[in-house]
């Protein structure tokens, strides 16, 4: 697959980039090579290799999935001009 000039023009319109005429053959030749290094990842036979998230093998650190208020709503509401219980006292702005 390869990136025509054309292209290079809507791919700058799309992401809102403004570029000139004198950088499209630049820009076009950028993204080719791009383009072919992928092709080339894609050739690698990936069968078995498992998946990884570091090249170290290490537990993820997990905690308990609780839900609370943080224990810290009181100083959290400190400065607040208006409170009530653990919230934040606004004036209505909607009818």
């Amino acid at each position: 697959m390869s990136v025509d000039q054309a292209t290079v023009r809507r791919i700058a319109h799309l992401a809102r980039i403004k570029v000139s005429d004198d950088d499209v053959p630049h820009l076009q030749e950028e993204l080719n090579a791009i383009l072919r290094f992928v092709e080339e990842l894609a050739s690698v036979d990936v069968e078995g290799v498992e998946a990884m998230t570091s090249v170290m093998p290490m537990p993820m650190k997990k905690r308990q999935d609780i839900v609370t208020d943080g224990e810290i709503a009181d100083v959290i509401l400190a400065n607040a001009p208006e409170r009530e219980d653990h919230f934040f006292k606004v004036p209505k702005v909607v009818e």
